[in-house]
């Protein structure tokens, strides 16, 4: 339509001006060419612009770049172009193709099984004119879709709540003028121009850099940013090694820069990995199965019984239309309408209830879902970490070591010595304070709002400072010059001197260790500078190596007066560290026989330290690389996979790969992430669990729950509620399914061996609704049991109706029919039923069938006590109506 629209405007000469005004870079006017012939000619110079790989345009010079995206450099593109290139590559966005309007999404909550079933009951009802049983069952069915829609659209609506951020916005160039355009209108060939802070895009192909530096971490898995350059490549690797590219959805950390966009929409790797996503189909939960499989069962069970009691009947000579509208009463019976209300009802009180712990759950049937998950796949960064650099060790020059406690950016936590546990404060201990002292001068970066602008790394240094309240020290110095950084030189260094004062010069530099201690001469001790000797420096690079074994990024601090005399002071050891309370909920998902595997594209030291530090596999550790993946043959796959908890440089499709692995060796996997690299393994995933503050657009589109707080400890509740939830559903089908089989027992033997039957058609069905009552939902919503977590997952081969389930329901069932046919006999006169005889049948049932409630409360209490305690009830109730009887008589 907006082809259309745009065609017409052009076919009207209305843009014809904007063509003449601004011709494509490169475009001669030959001479003598109508105006009509120029604007055509134009046209198709725009059509034939097309959207770069990041491959192929990493290796282009940039003015090449420019001729073949029509662009000018200096001026970008005119409007005409932006018109043009929108009609053929659409606006800068994805669309969800699934998207279904409100009145699809109601009817789709009737394909259900059980649903359906329902509603060929009140067919039924209809035709042979029990319009009462008809509606009772209409509005039952009502109910149960109304329910489960309204707790499914109100959970989507909360989701959109929580994507609601301020839609991303760019700084591009447009006719000569810098514009603030929304990033949705971009288009390939338009200048962007990047600085700190922003979101990239679109998929840009640099042309101009200053000390660019861009967190790829949703992409990659890479805590720490990447530098970034201008120069084009000899040769193209894959994605993260494409320096001069930066792709959609990334964000700069640092510096500024200045590009060309390549790729929009789903033309960007974004879009790739979106594509991706799109394609695969979200699997049906193993409760959804449980239903259909126990629907089927039911449905079986219930119309073969009915088609015996019939036939039996028609043999005996009985009146067929009697026999059939007894059929009907007992298929209406049999089936179990409430299980459909009692499954939803558990499962919106289970959403309800993790909506109060920050958990928005997608769809009714996914709360149960983790309660038999088995395998946990989860990104490290942003996930099981807060992807927020941290200093956490720190080594003076004169041997204090000290721990440093708090994670992220808002400077809560303290610096202990070892290993006395003294806390300390700026310079209570002088060669820790020189060393914080240096970490926070030689540094650009900023923290506002407990957010890092600048590099996480000099960031994770100024929270040092603040832990040691030192953030202030930076203010006593005016700096003079700044050697930045670079990644030959591996060190950055300033010039300063304190205010105030005429003092000399000092220098304060960090960096890599290696570099900065060539440039030292002396060491700190205790703030009196010593000569640095060999036995010191192989100490030093020992203590080096130790942090670096642990994962940790090495930083070496030094000031002096000047280059090549400066005074070694220490080390510090910084990481992304866990989030709070992630070891906790691993040690307890071990526990309960649910293993934790970290999937990361970060590199293996990190990537083992961090699993060591939370505990996976009880710190017995396998790992496995993304390219050892790829050389796995698909058959050994799934036993290759199942031992391994670290997996590092690992890409969506690796991700994807491992998910269906173990899916194909039987596991129920959950997977969580933040990331776009995450997406596709979400969507794949029996239960996909996105980050609610750190994910990305698309995690959150891809995962069926997002925890809002991006508190990992919380699917530890929700795997709770699953275990809970489904032993309720069980608790309901025992108690369902022993009264629906008493009922249909009882008219069965009552025609095989011809005998009146004791209940007539209305009675049974009064007891499908009072049993379908208070009494049944109740079971479907006990507390969940405190001790379902440690419960180990349940296997999904199992169905509701396990061996041990049929025979409990057995057990009540016979003790039910044999109190009632007892009372039946006693009670019927010698010249048949009357009225009183089958309303004392009746009143005797629901006795018995109320104490069945009360021992289907648990599916964990002793079984043979159970079933005492029910002949118990069963012969007190029937000795009570006996007793009624007798007084009637009199």
């Amino acid at each position: 339509m907006v082809e259309r629209r745009f065609s017409k405007l052009f076919q009207k000469g209305s843009l014809f001006r904007l063509a003449q005004k601004y011709q494509p870079v490169g475009n001669g006017e030959p001479a003598g060419e109508t105006d009509e012939e120029r604007e055509l000619t134009a046209i198709e110079q725009e059509k034939e612009v097309t959207a770069l790989p990041p491959k192929d345009a990493c290796k282009c010079h940039k003015e090449d770049l420019a001729k073949s995206l029509h662009v000018d450099l200096q001026t970008g593109l005119s409007e005409f172009s932006v018109l043009q290139r929108r009609i053929t590559h659409g606006w800068n966005e994805f669309i969800v193709d699934n998207t279904e309007p409100i009145w699809k999404k109601y009817l789709d909550q009737f394909k259900n099984p059980l649903i359906l079933l329902l509603l060929a009951s009140a067919l039924v009802s209809v035709i042979t004119k029990e319009y009462e049983d008809a509606v009772s069952i209409a509005m039952a069915v009502l109910i149960v879709v109304t329910v489960a829609f309204i707790q499914e659209y109100r959970s989507e609506k909360s989701l959109e709540e929580l994507n609601k951020l301020v839609p991303p916005e760019c700084n591009c160039i447009r006719e000569g003028k810098l514009q603030h355009l929304l990033a949705r209108e971009l288009v390939p060939g338009d200048i962007v121009c990047l600085s700190i802070g922003d979101r990239v895009p679109a998929d840009i192909r640099l042309i101009e850099v200053t000390d660019l530096l861009v967190d790829e971490s949703s992409f990659t898995g890479e805590a720490e940013p990447c530098s970034k350059t201008d120069d084009p490549l000899l040769e193209a690797g894959d994605l993260t090694t494409l320096s001069n590219v930066v792709f959609m959805g990334t964000l700069v950390r640092y510096g500024k820069g200045k590009g060309i966009v390549i790729g929009t929409g789903e033309n960007s790797q974004f879009g790739e990995v979106f594509k991706l996503m799109q394609a695969e189909e979200t699997p049906k939960t193993p409760l959804q199965k449980s239903m259909d499989k126990l629907g089927k069962q039911l449905t079986l069970f219930s119309f073969c019984i009915i088609g015996l009691i019939m036939l039996i009947g028609w043999l005996q000579g009985k009146h067929l239309l009697s026999m059939f509208t007894i059929g009907v009463s007992l298929a209406v019976a049999a089936i179990p309408e409430g299980l459909p209300i009692v499954v939803t009802v558990t499962l919106v009180l289970g959403v309800l209830r993790m909506a109060k712990k920050r958990v928005i759950v997608k769809k009714l049937p996914i709360v149960e879902t983790l309660g038999c998950c088995n395998v946990i796949c989860s990104d490290k960064t942003g996930t099981l970490t807060a992807n927020e650099m941290t200093v956490t060790q720190l080594v003076t020059s004169d041997g204090f070591q000290a721990e440093v406690s708090g994670v992220g950016y808002s400077g809560k936590g303290s610096v202990c010595l070892l290993p006395s546990k003294e806390v300390i404060n700026e310079f209570s201990n002088v060669s820790v304070g020189k060393l914080v002292e240096a970490g926070c001068v030689a540094n650009n970066a900023i923290i506002r709002k407990n957010t890092v602008m600048g590099q996480p790394t000099e960031g994770a240094l100024i929270a040092l400072a603040m832990k040691m309240e030192l953030s202030d020290i930076k203010d006593i110095y005016i700096r003079k010059k700044e050697i930045p950084f670079s990644s030959e030189q591996k060190w950055m260094a300033v010039k300063c001197t304190l205010k105030n004062q005429g003092q000399e010069d000092i220098y304060f530099m960090k960096g890599a260790f290696e570099e900065v201690i060539q440039y030292c001469t002396m060491y700190n001790n205790g703030g009196i500078p010593l000569p640095l000797m060999p036995q010191q420096n192989a100490s030093y690079l020992q203590e080096e190596r130790r942090m670096g074994s642990l994962g940790l990024r090495v930083l070496a601090l030094a000031s002096g007066p000047e280059l090549g005399r400066l005074t070694f002071l220490g080390l510090v050891g910084i990481i992304d560290p866990p989030r709070a309370g992630v070891k906790e909920a691993v040690q307890l998902l071990f526990e309960s026989g649910v293993s934790v595997k970290m999937i990361t594209g970060d590199a293996l030291e990190t990537a083992m330290a961090i699993g060591r530090s939370i505990g996976l596999s009880n710190g017995k550790l396998k790992a496995m690389s993304g390219e050892e993946l790829d050389h796995v043959a698909e058959s050994e796959l799934s036993s290759a996979v199942k031992n391994v908890s670290v997996f590092f440089r690992t890409s969506p499709k690796h991700k994807l790969k491992i998910i269906k692995a173990l899916q194909g060796a039987g596991a129920i996997v959950g997977m969580t992430g933040d990331g776009v690299n995450d997406a596709v393994a979400l969507k794949s995933a029996d239960i996909g669990v996105a980050m609610g503050q750190a994910g990305t657009d698309v995690s959150k589109e891809a995962a069926n729950m997002i925890l809002v707080d991006d508190d990992f400890s919380a699917i530890m509740s929700a795997i709770e509620e699953g275990k809970g939830i489904f032993y309720n559903i069980k608790n309901f089908v025992r108690f369902q399914l022993s009264t629906s089989i008493s009922a249909l027992s009882l008219i069965t033997l009552s025609t095989v061996f011809n005998l009146p039957n004791p209940l007539n058609a209305m009675q049974i069905l009064w007891i499908n609704i009072i049993m379908d009552g208070p009494p049944a939902q109740s079971l479907g919503v006990e507390p969940v049991d405190k001790d379902a977590i440690k419960q180990p997952p349940r296997n999904i081969t199992d169905t509701i109706l396990s061996r041990a389930l049929i025979l409990k329901i057995f057990m009540s069932a016979i003790i039910i029919i044999s109190g009632t046919l007892f009372v039946f006999w006693k009670e019927i006169p010698e010249s048949g039923t009357t009225p009183r005889t089958t309303t004392m049948t009746f009143t005797c049932f629901v006795f018995f069938d109320l104490f069945n409630a009360l021992t289907c409360r648990s599916q964990i209490c002793c079984f043979s006590l159970a079933c005492r305690l029910q002949f118990l009830l069963c012969r007190s109730s029937s000795n009570c109506v006996k007793s009624i009887a007798a007084e009637q008589r009199k």
